[in-house]
């Protein structure tokens, strides 16, 4: 079967925007994005694929703990350009702000870094390579690399399902092109395949894991609400980074209670 044009583009406009992976160059038309979050789960396929190999990888050359585990938090950025992390950190400065929506809206355009943003990513950096550096199991790796796929299905979810804190920007706009119902449709169809791998890796594992990222996704929708009056591409940014690190830290309590 034939791929239509239309959607081909949206897969390489997903990968052009969340990654540094090469794809052909076009120019970009409103309608080539109706399906573009569609792949944006792919990305973390990509991603889960590499850190899970690169482990294996550092287990049979006995590569050392503090290198393995360096540069095992070092591909995701790699693969993505930190595009996400990004948004994480201006939502930091926002929330740490503690001051009125208008302003918080304000601080997430400011290009400059501020104190609150550095020192939230620093703590999320040593909290994550802590706790991967726990999961000795294999079977427990292979759940944490799936979450990368399975954090960003929430999080395409999220941009087609909560409201837009903005009526501008860069998620404003994918929102407002996507075939809404489609889009969520298959996102959340890659989720329950997603989630089923992981249940079939381990069931009490599994459901942990899962657990965690729905938390962490409802309190996203929840405190972006509360703090923003919706969700930006920023705030996108900073559920992905949230969603993989309480995969992570699950995941290494599981590696023990198991």
């Amino acid at each position: 079967m034939i791929i239509p044009m239309r959607v081909l583009k949206s897969g390489i406009i997903a990968f052009s925007i969340y990654s540094k992976i090469p794809v052909p160059q076009f120019e970009w038309k409103e309608e080539d994005m109706k399906y573009m979050l569609c792949f944006f789960p792919w990305i973390g396929a990509i991603i889960g694929l590499c850190v899970y190999f690169w482990i294996q990888l550092c287990n049979y050359l006995d590569i050392g703990i503090i290198c393995t585990m360096a540069i095992g938090a070092a591909i995701p950025l790699l693969i993505t350009g930190g595009f996400h992390v990004d948004g994480f950190m201006d939502t930091m400065d926002a929330f740490h702000s503690y001051q009125p929506k208008e302003k918080k809206l304000q601080i997430l355009k400011d290009s400059h870094i501020g104190a609150f943003s550095v020192i939230m990513l620093v703590l999320y950096e040593l909290i994550y390579v802590g706790a991967f550096s726990e999961i000795t199991d294999n079977t427990l790796l292979k759940i944490v690399c799936a979450g990368f796929f399975l954090s960003r299905c929430l999080s395409g979810i999220s941009v087609v399902s909560f409201p837009s804190a903005k009526n501008d920007g860069m998620l404003y706009l994918f929102a407002s092109s996507s075939q809404k119902n489609i889009v969520k449709f298959v996102l959340c169809l890659q989720c329950v395949c997603c989630i089923a791998v992981i249940l079939i890796q381990s069931l009490y594992a599994g459901i942990a894991v899962t657990a965690a990222a729905f938390f962490v996704f409802v309190y996203y929708g929840k405190r972006s609400q509360k703090e923003l009056g919706g969700i930006t591409g920023d705030t996108a940014g900073y559920f992905l980074l949230i969603c993989e690190e309480s995969i992570a830290v699950t995941a290494a309590v599981m590696n023990h209670l198991l």
